[in-house]
């Protein structure tokens, strides 16, 4: 999962998308990087935050009113700083992208490029594919006049030939600004307009910062071209399922954001009364309910409403430690546990506690944490999950790619409580989810939960990329 973002308008672009990255930071924390385009591309990336990054001299190199953005974590690759996007290249027209998603036939793509194609690829991440296969495409195109349609034409080339998911911002250099959406629309993508100035950004949450009130979706398979003159330009290139990524809702979005017009904290209210429910049904009766903070807080407030209890701060958080899920290696995420949570003694002593939770991947972090409650008296500790148990490989960007890396994989509810030491482990239902996020009326990606994919799997992608994985964490140990 990664975070995207850019700007085309009178102003000089850097300066939106820098804070506009600061407000996607939580998307990706491994890499940041931008390019603005002015007389030439002007490029900076590298590994860490967007703090770490970006400093006021390299930003006051990055002129031009036209700039893309992007925040990244590893899905694909090592996550070297050869990965770090965005991506440029100087034929036909020159060209800068960056995408959030995954290409689940990257393989065969990055293999058939470098042999039909003849181009030479220098890193392991999948949006530079993207960038090479729409070159290819537009190097068919009239160089000397490159109208919206032609630009159009060759995108729908390239949609034919990419698989999985991704949600792009593109510069092409003296022509406009393009951004595109999957078919299925699996990653988000918004857009606004702010006077002449556009904007397009993983999250409303980016466009809220900057002060743009008008904004919309991009529509799964849509294209929007903004060309030299500042005239937006829209098209449908394919039609798909419909299947936007579930799990945005669940954990990865801000709560203050809105994707495809589902409001991120509203859909996680309805999570938590779905979960009550579920709770109530398995008659427990706790003293007080407390989320895994922050993405669990609007569930854990329902689901004390529905039990008719009260509902608590019991674990403060320290704002300087990075997000626990997305840490490269479980030994990174256990030692954060204890970093980045500290109890309030006196909200758990001699109590029975329900913590409620976003979900269980490995089942290390929820152990650390309900060792941590009991460590300061509880009485008693159950564990809640606003979402189904995780059994299957995400392969659309998000960092759960194999089966071996899932507590749910091959054990009952029963043993993973056994296996985290909770008193009573309770998980949403797959009908709760749904139900909870989009009120039963929209197409969501579920994979993770039901192992039924929207897009064609390429045979022996599993097993590549777990290969590839455990090559990675190799090279970091």
């Amino acid at each position: 999962m990664c975070g995207i973002i850019g700007i085309v308008g009178q102003e000089k672009a850097i300066d939106r998308i820098y804070p506009g990255l600061l407000a996607l930071q939580h998307r990706g924390q491994d890499a940041a990087g931008a390019v603005t385009f002015e007389h030439g591309f002007q490029l900076k990336k590298g590994n860490g935050l967007v703090l770490n990054v970006f400093n006021p001299k390299n930003i006051e190199r990055l002129t031009g009113n036209i700039g893309i953005g992007h925040v990244r974590y590893p899905t694909v690759g090592a996550g070297s700083a050869e990965d770090a996007q965005p991506f440029i290249i100087t034929a036909p027209y020159g060209i800068a992208l960056a995408h959030n998603g995954n290409l689940v036939n990257f393989f065969d793509l990055k293999k058939t490029l470098i042999e039909n194609d003849l181009r030479y690829l220098n890193s392991n991440c999948d949006a530079e594919v993207m960038l090479n296969l729409l070159s290819v495409e537009l190097n068919k195109m009239n160089p000397k006049r490159l109208t919206p349609e032609k630009v159009f034409t060759a995108l729908g080339k390239v949609y034919k030939r990419l698989i999985g998911s991704y949600a792009v911002v593109s510069i092409i250099a003296n022509r406009g600004f393009l951004a595109f959406r999957d078919k299925n629309g699996i990653k988000p993508l918004v857009f606004g307009r702010n006077g002449s100035t556009y904007c397009f950004a993983s999250e409303s949450v980016a466009l809220d910062l900057l002060g743009y009130n008008e904004m919309r979706d991009v529509k799964p398979g849509e294209a929007v071209f903004i060309d030299a003159d500042n005239n937006c330009h829209i098209k449908q290139i394919q039609k798909g399922k419909g299947a936007a990524c579930i799990f945005e809702y669940v954990y990865f979005a801000r709560p203050d954001s809105i994707i495809d017009g589902i409001g991120v904290y509203e859909s996680r209210l309805r999570l938590g009364e779905e979960l009550g429910k579920e709770c109530s049904k398995r008659g427990l009766k706790p003293d007080v309910v407390m989320p895994i903070p922050d993405t669990a807080r609007g569930a854990a407030q329902m689901v004390a409403e529905v039990l008719g209890t009260k509902h608590r701060e019991g674990l403060i958080k320290n704002r300087y430690i990075h997000r626990t899920f997305i840490m490269p290696t479980q030994s990174e995420r256990i030692e954060a546990v204890r970093l980045k949570l500290n109890p309030i003694r006196s909200e758990i002593a001699g109590k029975k506690v329900l913590l409620v939770d976003d979900s269980i991947v490995r089942g290390n972090t929820s152990r650390e944490i309900i060792s941590l409650i009991r460590s300061v008296g509880a009485r008693e500790v159950y564990y809640a999950l606003y979402s189904p148990p995780l059994r299957f490989p995400c392969v659309y960007g998000i960092d759960m790619q194999t089966r071996g890396e899932f507590v749910a994989r091959d054990k009952t509810v029963e043993q993973i409580k056994e296996s985290i030491d909770a008193d009573a482990l309770v998980y949403q239902t797959i009908k709760g989810l749904v139900k909870g996020v989009g009120e039963g009326a929209r197409g969501f990606c579920t994979a993770c939960f039901t192992g039924s994919y929207p897009t064609e799997i390429p045979p022996l992608l599993l097993e590549r990329i777990e290969a590839d994985r455990m090559l990675a964490k190799v090279s970091d140990s």
